[in-house]
């Protein structure tokens, strides 16, 4: 067997042996494709009957691990690291010890600590859970009784690039399978016409770039699509005008037999039935991709809620829409990026004063949305980002990385709301009560889906590799 030849342990996947191909004429060679053609359209069908979990190579047998709370998951990735203390867990500490050099050492990255900062904003407490939320806020503030906030979250690196890759792919280096892929790979796509894994990606280019939602080691076709909120929503998708139905599927057809006959040859090499099923989910989505982009029949209503309306939130609020668009039609995991990022180094105020801004209005109305549709029980929303900040000064009034201590919440599927795990010290530099690892949060993640964390491996190798590597628990008192 290939090394890159993979199984899900405890989702029946097997190795698949070699065939020796042996000499045959052009009838025996167009049944066997033929026969090939059946197999895999027989097993579309019992995936979108959910009798068959998964796509692309292999499949699954049906269902997951135990009864999985949600279907779908929407990760609102906020990129550059939004800062804890001044977003949802204000230090009281701060306030008090303002300007002084704290009693303890504190390591920074770009070196140079300044004294304790305060945060800029104000804070005050909401729902019947009184969680503190920063007031630049106020839509989220609506719905805190609907967040699991976890505030004692850690991981490994201060610096950008390796620690988007921890937090998407669980490890600080690139190469891995991310979270989408391993939950597209495990679990599949409802609607075969729409990618499994899409990804709505910061307009300025993300640190690290698509390893942050690439499949690594695992077939390609579990890798992240790339999806606009405007206009095409994949670049090139549109028929040629020289190009009617009938001849594409012609073509699509031919070169479909041919890259059959060539991974007869080649057994093991996964990429070529990736690019087998490339081939057609694009000719499947050039109908259902461009409807799922088009607003257009949104109510009016929606899409002021959104604040398609207004030039701060238009971006953010197209992308958290579109977001909600695509798990309503099946899309198993969507990462929304946003446009600007949250380093804020200097002029914090301004810096994430402008963040909140753009995405506090659209990410209200994305869990407000699914709820009035029945989504939000089945679809578990995902807020942070690859870390934090530091409770010291950088620059008069900015904040260094800080992966020590830091918060993300969470809500819906399988998610208990108006809860609160973990504390950071009393200056928010170091998770202190209940630390949640990355692995841990990745782990609580696929519970929410049905997913032992445990059981979903791939052999890559010589070595059985999971999204979790060899640790993480479920957070389980955040569960509902």
């Amino acid at each position: 067997m290939s090394n890159n030849q993979g199984s899900a342990e405890g989702f029946g996947r097997f190795p698949c042996g070699r065939i020796r191909p042996r000499p045959g004429n052009r009838r025996e060679f167009l049944q066997s494709v033929g026969a090939g053609f059946g197999a895999l359209a027989l097993g579309d069908l019992l995936a979108a009957d959910g009798l068959v979990a998964g796509g692309g190579t292999g499949g699954l047998p049906a269902g997951p691990h135990y009864r999985a709370r949600a279907k779908s998951v929407i990760w609102l990735f906020m990129e550059g690291g939004p800062s804890a203390m001044d977003t949802f867990d204000p230090k009281t500490t701060l306030d008090r010890h303002h300007g002084q050099l704290p009693t303890q050492g504190i390591d920074v990255f770009f070196g140079n600590p300044g004294p304790l900062m305060r945060s800029p904003f104000q804070f005050a407490q909401y729902g019947d859970s009184g969680t503190w939320v920063c007031d630049r806020m106020p839509h989220i503030a609506r719905h805190v009784d609907r967040l699991a906030l976890v505030k004692s979250c850690y991981a490994e690196s201060p610096s950008h690039g390796p620690a988007m890759y921890q937090m998407n792919t669980g490890m600080i280096r690139a190469g891995l399978p991310s979270a989408g892929a391993w939950v597209t790979y495990g679990l599949g796509s409802v609607n075969q016409n729409l990618p499994g894994f899409v990804v709505l990606q910061n307009s300025r280019g993300s640190k690290g770039g698509a390893g942050n939602w690439g499949a690594g080691f695992l077939p390609s076709d579990y890798q992240a699509t790339a999806f606009r909120s405007q206009g095409s929503p994949i670049l090139n998708l549109a028929r040629p005008a020289d190009l009617d139905l009938t001849r594409q599927r012609r073509l699509l057809d031919q070169a479909r037999a041919l890259n059959e006959e060539h991974a007869a040859r080649h057994p093991g090499e996964e990429s070529l039935r990736a690019r087998i099923q490339s081939y057609e989910l694009a000719f499947h989505m050039q109908a259902e991709a461009t409807e799922a982009v088009d607003f257009s029949r949104e109510p009016a209503h929606v899409k002021q809620a959104y604040g398609l309306d207004q030039k701060v939130t238009r971006p953010y609020g197209e992308k958290c829409l579109l977001a909600r668009r695509l798990v309503e039609r099946g899309v198993r995991f969507v990462q929304v990026y946003c446009d600007d990022e949250w380093d804020s180094h200097d002029k914090l105020r301004e810096g994430h004063g402008s963040r909140m801004a753009e995405t506090d209005q659209p990410v209200a109305a994305l869990l407000a949305d699914l709820e009035q549709r029945g989504l939000l029980e089945e679809t578990l929303v995902v807020w942070g980002g690859e870390f934090g900040r530091m409770p010291v000064s950088q620059s008069g009034e900015g904040r260094d990385h800080n992966p020590q201590g830091f918060c993300v919440w969470m809500a819906g599927g399988g998610i208990q709301g108006g809860v609160h795990y973990g504390e950071t010290d009393e200056l928010g530099w170091k998770a202190a009560v209940n630390p949640v690892s990355v692995h841990d949060l990745h782990a609580t993640i696929l519970h929410c889906l049905g997913v032992d964390h445990e059981r979903l491996t791939y052999l890559h190798n010589g070595r059985r590799f999971r999204l979790t590597d060899v640790s993480g628990e479920v957070i389980r008192p955040i569960l509902a």
